[in-house]
C-alpha cells in the first residue's frame, strides 16, 4: 500500500509537466502513488484554439489523449469533476469518488473573464476551452453562409464583420486566422473576401502590450496590411444580439463579438477556502506552496505570486516552471532535500498572425516573418519532448505542415499531403521491377536471369555461390577476384552498361566501408545478403507493403552505390522515384491500405494504451 499519495487536479500545461517529473522520480517506488484528476480525458493544446477556431486545424488535432501521454507510467488517471477539497481531512471529493491525499497539486487553470461587461455572457464568443473553439468555429461558419442569402445590405454587412475584443496573444492570432480563413470562407459561400470586414478593438492606446514597441510595430503593421481595423483607446462597455457599444459611444454593427481581453481564476476553486489575489488567483510562495496551507500547491495560470514587483506571467513556459517547482518540492518532502524557490527564466516571447506570419523576440534575438512561425513550431515540437510524447510530435507534424489547406502553413502548399497518390502507381511498379531485377540477377546469377531459367538451381556466376569478390574495391581484391570483377565490368558485373556517376569512391566514405567489411570474407557474405535483400525490397514495392520503409531503404541503397562508384547513370533514376514513392504510393492497390492502420491500431494500443471517453484508474 502507498504510504504517500500524490493528487494532481488539472491536466493543463502544469499539471501534466509535474505529473511527467513525479512520476519519472518514482517510477520504481511502490511507496508513492500518483493521481491525476481531470473533468476531460484528454489534454488541451491551448495554444492553438486559435486554430481550431478559424479551420485551420481540425478540432481532434489539438487533443492529446491522457492514456498516450501516461500509459506505461504509474500516475492513474480519473475523469470527474472535483466538488470538494477538503484541507482539514485532506481529501479530494469528486461527483464519483473521494480521494485522500499527503500532497495536493492544484492546476486546473483559469477561463475567460469579462470583467462584468454586460451581454458579454450572452452574446459574446470566449477563446479559454476546446469547446469554445469549435462552438466559434461553427457559428462563423453558420454565420457566413446564411449572410452569403441575405440581400439587406446593412444586415449582410453586420453579419461578415467580425471583432475581436483585446489585443493581447490571443486575440492578434485569432484575427490573424481569420485573415487567412475567410478567403476560404468568401469561396465556398461564393462571395467576396472584401465584404468580410475584420476588427480589433483594444482599451488601451498600444496593441500586444506583452512585446515591446518594435515587435509590436510589425504585427501592427501586418495587420493594417491585410486590412485589419485596429481601434485602440476603444473599451467595449455593453455586447448587444448584433452590435457592440464603445466607450465612446460609438457602435460597430456585428453578429460576432470575440472576446479575449482577460483571464481569470477557474471559478471552481472559489469554494475551497484559499487565499486569492488578482483576478482570484490562488496566492502562493516562493516554493507554490497555497497560503496558510501545508502540503498544498498551486500552479499555471491558477497560482498568483509576484517576482520583482510583477505577478507569475499567464504562459505556458511559466506555467511548466510552477509545476516543475511544486513537483520538486513534493519530492524534497518525501525522499528529503532542500526546497526549490521558484524563479521564473523566460526564453522570449511569440505570437503568430495566421500561418505565414508571426513576430518573436527570443532572448534578444528579433524574428518576424517566416521564421517567427518557423520556430514557434521547433518551441511546441520542444513541448512534446519535455513530455515525452514521440506520438504527438509525428501528429503535430502532420497537422501543421502535411495536412493543411490554402497555403495555411510555413511552406505554404509545398509539403501538404492531400495530393493524389493514384499517378505513382505506375513508378511504384516499375521500382519495384528494377529492385526485383538487380536482386534476381544477383541470386540467379545475370545469366540464369536473363534466360528466365530459375528452377534448374543458381548459375555459376551467382553472387549467392560465387565466392569470388564482385566489389572494385582495392584492399578486398586478390589475383583472383580482380581479374573477375574487371572481367564482368564492375560490381554491377554483367548488369553495368553505363559509366559510374563517380569516377572513384570519395576518401571518407572509403574509410567507412573499410570498417564495414574489412576484408574478402566479410565481402562475399554481404554480397550474397545484398541479393535477397535487393530482390525483397522489390517484392515490398511492388506489394505496396511497408512502402514507406522499403523506399527508404532504396533511397539508402542507391546513395550507397552512388558513393562507392557503383551505380551507372542509366540507373540514376531510380534514386528520385523512391523518393517519389515515399509519398504514400502504398495506399493505392497496395497492401499498405490495410497493413498499416491493422498495426497502428494494435500496436498503439499496447504501446500507448486504449483511448477511451473517461478513466477510472483508482477501481482497478
Amino acid at each position: 500500500m502507498a504510504e504517500k499519495k500524490i493528487v494532481i487536479i488539472g491536466a493543463g500545461y502544469a499539471g501534466v509537466h509535474a505529473a511527467k517529473k513525479l512520476a519519472k522520480k518514482y517510477k520504481r517506488d511502490d511507496s508513492v502513488e500518483i493521481t491525476l484528476i481531470d473533468r476531460h480525458s484528454y489534454h488541451t493544446m491551448m495554444t492553438e484554439l486559435h486554430e481550431v477556431a478559424a479551420h485551420r486545424v481540425e478540432p481532434n488535432d489539438i487533443l492529446f489523449d491522457l492514456r498516450r501521454l501516461f500509459n506505461r507510467t504509474k500516475v492513474k488517471l480519473v475523469t470527474d469533476n472535483v466538488t470538494k477539497v477538503d484541507h482539514e481531512s485532506k481529501v479530494v471529493t469528486t461527483e464519483t469518488g473521494s480521494f485522500s491525499y499527503d500532497y495536493l497539486i492544484l492546476g486546473m487553470g483559469g477561463e475567460a473573464n469579462d470583467f462584468g461587461t454586460p451581454g458579454v455572457k450572452e452574446h459574446g464568443f470566449t477563446l479559454w476551452s476546446w469547446e469554445d473553439a469549435v462552438k466559434l468555429r461553427t457559428h462563423i461558419e453558420e454565420t457566413v453562409r446564411k449572410a452569403a442569402t441575405v440581400k439587406d445590405d446593412a444586415k449582410r454587412k453586420a453579419m461578415l464583420t467580425f471583432t475581436v475584443c483585446g489585443s493581447g496573444f490571443t486575440g492578434i492570432e485569432m484575427v490573424g486566422e481569420l485573415i487567412e480563413w475567410k478567403i476560404r470562407l468568401a469561396k465556398n459561400n461564393k462571395i467576396d473576401p472584401e465584404e468580410i470586414t475584420l476588427y480589433v478593438v483594444e482599451a488601451a492606446p498600444t496593441i500586444l502590450n506583452m512585446l515591446d514597441r518594435t515587435d509590436a510595430g510589425k504585427a501592427e503593421n501586418y495587420l493594417v496590411k491585410q486590412g485589419v481595423k485596429i481601434l485602440k483607446n476603444s473599451a467595449i462597455v455593453e455586447v448587444k444580439p448584433e452590435s457592440v457599444l464603445l466607450k465612446s459611444g460609438e457602435e460597430i454593427a456585428t453578429h460576432t463579438l470575440i472576446w479575449t481581453a482577460g483571464v481569470k481564476a477557474n471559478s471552481d476553486t472559489k469554494d475551497y477556502g484559499m487565499s486569492s489575489g488578482r483576478a482570484g488567483r490562488l496566492i502562493v510562495n516562493e516554493y507554490m506552496e497555497a497560503d496558510g496551507l501545508k502540503d498544498t500547491y498551486v500552479v499555471g495560470d491558477l497560482a498568483y505570486y509576484e517576482e520583482d514587483g510583477k505577478p507569475i506571467p499567464q504562459i505556458v513556459e511559466a506555467a511548466e516552471q510552477t509545476g516543475a517547482t511544486a513537483a520538486k518540492n513534493i519530492i524534497a518532502a518525501i525522499s528529503g532535500g532542500e526546497k526549490t524557490a521558484f524563479k521564473g527564466k523566460y526564453h522570449g516571447t511569440m505570437v503568430s498572425i495566421g500561418a505565414r506570419y508571426g513576430v518573436a523576440n527570443l532572448s534578444g534575438i528579433r524574428l518576424s516573418g517566416w521564421f517567427a512561425n518557423f520556430m514557434k513550431h521547433i518551441v511546441n515540437i520542444y513541448y512534446f519532448l519535455t513530455i515525452s510524447s514521440g506520438y504527438y510530435i509525428w501528429q503535430y507534424i502532420n497537422h501543421e505542415i502535411f495536412h493543411t489547406k490554402d497555403k495555411r502553413n510555413i511552406f505554404r502548399d509545398v509539403t501538404n499531403r492531400y495530393g493524389n497518390v493514384i499517378w505513382t502507381f505506375p513508378i511504384r511498379l516499375y521500382l519495384a521491377w528494377f529492385w526485383i531485377e538487380e536482386g534476381g540477377a544477383k541470386i540467379w546469377g545475370a545469366t540464369k536471369w536473363e534466360e528466365k531459367d530459375l528452377f534448374s538451381g543458381l548459375g555459376s556466376d551467382s553472387w549467392v555461390v560465387d565466392k569470388s569478390v564482385k566489389m572494385p574495391f582495392e584492399w578486398l581484391q586478390t589475383a583472383t577476384s580482380g581479374a573477375s570483377a574487371a572481367a564482368e565490368g564492375g560490381a554491377e558485373g554483367a548488369t553495368a552498361i553505363a559509366p559510374p556517376i563517380l569516377d572513384s569512391m570519395p576518401g571518407w566514405f572509403e574509410a567507412i566501408m573499410k570498417l564495414m567489411m574489412p576484408n574478402a570474407d566479410v565481402a562475399i557474405f554481404m554480397q550474397g545478403f545484398v541479393g535477397f535483400f535487393e530482390f525483397a525490397l522489390g517484392i515490398c514495392i511492388l506489394l505496396g507493403l511497408f512502402t514507406w520503409l522499403a523506399s527508404f531503404a532504396s533511397v539508402g541503397m542507391l546513395t550507397m552505390f552512388t558513393l562507392t562508384a557503383m551505380l551507372g547513370w542509366d540507373k540514376f533514376w531510380a534514386l528520385p522515384a523512391s523518393f517519389a514513392v515515399m509519398n504514400g504510393a502504398g495506399r493505392f492497390l497496395g497492401l499498405d491500405y490495410y497493413v498499416l492502420p491493422f498495426l497502428g491500431k494494435k500496436l498503439g494500443n499496447w504501446w500507448y494504451g486504449k483511448e477511451r471517453a473517461i478513466y477510472k484508474d483508482h477501481k482497478k
